[in-house]
């Protein structure tokens, strides 16, 4: 039988528990924590650039309208690139592009003080619209990179571990960049401690990083053939693959995913970019306090999702439950979740410090349970083309992440006012319900058909098609689930 002739040829897991994949992760993993944080340093660091903090630096004044642009104008440019991005790391690999990415990203922060002082809010917005440029080949990038690196019963806590590098880097940007803006070096320290450590962190991925097991210098040969056989994806070479457009564009399940993602960033952009003004117009937090209180939150979110990955893990590998439900369970966690608590928040009563942030944290800490949601699934779906699917879905999601922060200046018209954000946390609740109920009802766990060439996939016989047997990395991906990895 074919089945167990693939069985028997799936290499086993190499004796050694850590390998080159595990640094390729742990590179990834830095790489979001460096990227998210320079993303947020304009979110304390803005409070500091149009405050009088004593020191002898340039305060800019700057109106709430203003502000919101400024700190939308990083999603101008991320949106255009995703697509091109996606198709290009899975033709020619992410590698490049990330390295690309992250020195471009430092470059800018470093001239973005001087950018402020010569050329006021637009030469900022010029600076973030940059910044989004190049960050936009990063996630199609990392979700190639990631298809083709992380076995299928690791994928859950290897691609957790690699996306809440996010958040780690929200948590360090958030509680350093009030303390480096209130010190005597003032708000450009912000941006030059983002840059500089970008442009560190790009030379060890030019060194150390790989698209793939197979282009690797430092990987063993029975890591690599342990991992190329239980990814399902294929080795590069992608561009006799054709991307197999209708039929994503006819796919309920990438829909599912499409809009889980629009859903996560109009209600997480909502709060990551607007939390520091909320804690400081509404709460009246001190800016030294502000990112230590507006980084707890994410602490709880980083903490969370490592236990929700190793729980899905742990339920998939004993077939507990299946992939799918794995994915809706803890989708709806994610979204879910965090409505019903923005609904609390929206009506505590004023002056409640300790509540709303117990609130705040829960609300953003369920959020966690998203990366072994929806952010799995376009690799679920299809490993060949996760980098293309991750770019469409990551485009046009960054649509609604310009709509956050846009929002709030047009529905708030008193920032002081605590009636007038739970208009905002309305519009949030409203997309987490939503977008979380149509991934719960059209969602796969399965590899789609079109993963693979039809050219290559099907056998003529007759008038009729019959589909190829599956490969060792499909049919380790649907027996093999309860093996322990670690």
């Amino acid at each position: 039988m074919a089945d167990s002739n693939e069985a028997e040829t799936t290499p086993s897991k190499p004796e050694n528990s850590m390998g080159i994949r595990h640094l390729i992760i742990f590179l990834m993993f830095l790489g979001t924590t460096v990227s998210y944080a320079t993303r947020v340093s304009m979110s304390v660091g803005i409070v500091a650039m149009t405050s009088n903090n004593g020191y002898d630096y340039p305060v800019f004044d700057w109106d709430r309208s203003t502000q919101d642009t400024i700190l939308s104008s990083f999603f101008w440019g991320y949106v255009l690139l995703q697509v091109p991005a996606g198709m290009l790391a899975g033709r020619f690999g992410g590698k490049f592009l990330i390295f690309a990415a992250m020195a471009c990203t430092g470059v800018v922060n470093l001239v973005m003080p001087l950018a402020a002082v010569k050329g006021d809010w637009i030469a900022v917005c010029a600076c973030r619209i940059v910044m989004g440029l190049t960050q936009g080949l990063l996630y199609p990038s990392l979700h190639g990179i990631l298809g083709r690196w992380a076995p299928t019963n690791e994928r859950g806590r290897l691609g957790t571990f690699v996306y809440a590098g996010a958040q780690l880097g929200t948590i360090i940007e958030l509680m350093t960049s009030g303390m480096l803006s209130a010190s005597s070096w003032g708000w450009p320290s912000v941006f030059y401690v983002a840059g500089v450590t970008c442009l560190i962190w790009s030379l060890l991925w030019l060194v150390l990083g790989a698209s793939t097991p197979g282009t690797s210098k430092w990987i063993s040969k029975e890591e690599r053939k342990y991992i190329e056989s239980n990814v399902g994806s294929d080795e590069l070479g992608h561009s006799k693959m054709p991307t197999p457009w209708s039929s994503i564009f006819s796919s309920l399940p990438f829909y599912a995913i499409l809009l889980a993602h629009c859903g996560q960033n109009l209600g997480f952009w909502t709060l990551l970019t607007e939390l520091p003004s909320y804690m400081k117009n509404v709460l009246h937090v001190d800016i030294k306090d502000n990112g230590k209180l507006s980084a707890l939150p994410y602490v709880a979110m980083y903490v969370l999702s490592f236990v929700f990955s190793w729980i899905a893990d742990f339920l998939v590998n004993r077939n507990l439950i299946s992939l799918v439900s794995s994915r809706k369970i803890f989708n709806t966690i994610a979204h879910w979740g965090p409505a019903v608590a923005l609904l609390g928040l929206s009506y505590l009563p004023a002056g409640n410090l300790t509540l709303a942030v117990i609130i705040l944290t829960l609300t953003v800490g369920l959020n966690g349970a998203h990366y072994v949601g929806f952010m799995l699934s376009h690799i679920d779906l299809s490993p060949n083309h996760a980098s293309t699917l991750m770019g469409i879905t990551n485009g046009v999601s960054a649509i609604f992440s310009i709509m956050a922060p846009l929002s709030v200046s047009i529905v708030v018209t008193d920032q002081t006012e605590a009636s007038e954000w739970r208009k905002v946390f309305f519009i949030s609740i409203a997309f987490y319900f939503l977008s979380n109920l149509f991934y719960l009802l059209f969602i796969s766990g399965d590899v789609q058909d079109w993963n693979e060439p039809k050219t290559d996939g099907a056998i003529e016989d007759g008038s009729k098609k019959e589909k190829k047997p599956e490969n060792n990395a499909a049919y380790y991906r649907r027996k093999s689930l309860g093996e322990n990895i670690f």
